[in-house]
């Protein structure tokens, strides 16, 4: 249930897990897994294929249930609340598949997630054209697709795509942005362009960022600090150099030997 205030402790946490766990038949998916996010803190999910990763995402977004433990959002516990009401509460989520509304114009897709934030999309289809069309344009200028926005978004290129799913996530106002993959799919050079322009408005706007991803460079680039999963568990927890320089992340998922 939600709206419990959690302990003193959690006071400058946007975010924190306590010993959460997920269990699928025989396997452990989510192994007792305590994060601590700081309010605007940029944070890296990494681990190998199979660490639990999305899984982990699916728990904090109320999109799967958990077995064990607790999550507690911006002070309060959140424990089985559906992602629609954490939404309202500012958690936002991107997915590792790309999902917009492939007819809608990329100005149409941002207006439609607009008009939910703001609870207007009763009779929408009569007004719809006229309603926050330049927050909508702000989002899309934001992302970098102002000259984008009469385009139909199932005509955008998949990088173009994924920066329309950025603002569509903005347009809820979010204080904490969840990032499954985000790069999924992207050449090497976009990659580094959309995590830098993520980085970019997370500083501007105080937003706090989860995000997974397999591109070791763009993790170490931007992220002030990295979770390491491995088999649904914690591996390590810390600054990027000292999780670069960790023998158990190189022998498990960075493909370096430890030293000896």
């Amino acid at each position: 249930m939600g709206g419990r205030v959690a302990p003193t402790d959690e006071q400058g946490l946007i975010l924190r897990t306590r010993a959460l766990g997920k269990r699928f038949g025989g396997v452990h998916a989510v192994n007792g897994v305590d994060l601590s996010i700081p309010y605007g803190d940029v944070r890296a999910i990494i681990g190998p294929n199979g660490a639990g990763k999305t899984t982990l995402f699916n728990l904090i977004s109320g999109d799967l249930s958990h077995d064990t433990g607790q999550i507690y959002f911006a002070g309060e516990e959140v424990n089985g609340l559906p992602p629609h009401l954490l939404c309202r509460r500012g958690m936002g989520r991107t997915f590792q598949i790309t999902s917009v509304f492939r007819r809608l114009t990329a100005l149409e897709n941002v207006q439609t997630a607009l008009l939910a934030h703001h609870r207007r999309h009763f009779n929408f289809l009569a007004r719809a054209r006229r309603l926050y069309r330049s927050d909508a344009l702000g989002l899309l200028d934001r992302v970098g697709l102002h000259d984008q926005a009469d385009k139909s978004s199932g005509m955008l290129a998949h990088g173009d795509q994924r920066r329309l799913e950025l603002a569509i996530a903005l347009a809820s106002a979010p204080r904490l942005l969840l990032l499954d993959e985000p790069t999924a799919g992207m050449a090497p050079r976009e990659r580094h362009e959309i995590m830098a322009l993520v980085a970019r408005i997370a500083a501007d706007t105080g937003l706090t960022v989860v995000f997974t991803e397999h591109d070791m460079d763009v993790v170490f680039a931007v992220s002030q600090r990295i979770t390491v999963l491995h088999q649904g568990a914690v591996l390590a927890d810390d600054v990027p150099e000292a999780v670069r320089a960790n023998a158990e992340v190189q022998r498990v998922y960075l493909g370096q030997p430890a030293a000896a």
